[in-house]
């Protein structure tokens, strides 16, 4: 019997898939009542979530360079377009894909870290709403960080395609 070694572990331990979700730039902010996450202080296994804050919020609406980014029913169908896209030409592939008023879900499978599918479909989207002049130039349309869930099984990988196609509410666009 062969000994496995550290590579065979690295391709044993491959996600199947990860949920990526962006959010639009301003859409929410630290101090909310319907939570966040602070990576100093609150995004610790156990731990509570950051407490609503109204000095906190205040502070970051302050802070804001632009007016909150909402996407309309043309900006949507862009972004969706565009990551479809970006899947293509990064050779992922893209699940599931649901282009919100103020964030997007994408479930997709890659290689390398899910960080680098991501900024390219925010780079690409961006470029792309700017070619149909569907946005601002001087409007960056999204929040610095995100999040990017690793998805290890099967149940895992089906459960996230359902909540980004079918767990979203009534609104219709997908």
């Amino acid at each position: 019997m062969k000994k496995r070694d550290h590579l065979d572990f690295q391709d044993a331990s491959k996600p199947l898939g990860y949920l990526i979700t962006f959010r639009t730039y301003g859409t929410w902010l630290h101090g909310e009542t319907r939570g966040s996450v602070d990576r100093k202080n609150y995004n610790c296994y156990g731990k509570p979530g950051m407490p609503t804050n109204e000095k906190i919020l205040i502070d970051e609406r302050n802070e804001l360079k632009t007016k909150p980014v909402i996407l309309n029913t043309r900006q949507r169908a862009v972004v969706k377009s565009s990551l479809k896209r970006t899947s293509d030409v990064k050779k992922c592939e893209l699940h599931a894909v649901n282009v919100r008023t103020n964030h997007v879900h994408a479930v997709v499978s890659c290689t390398g870290k899910p960080e680098v599918i991501m900024n390219s479909f925010k780079s690409h989207a961006t470029r792309d709403l700017r070619r149909r002049d569907l946005l601002e130039v001087n409007c960056r349309p999204w929040a610095r960080h995100c999040s990017t869930r690793y998805l290890w099984t099967e149940d895992h990988l089906r459960k996230a395609i359902e909540y980004v196609l079918y767990g979203q509410g009534d609104e219709p666009f997908r």
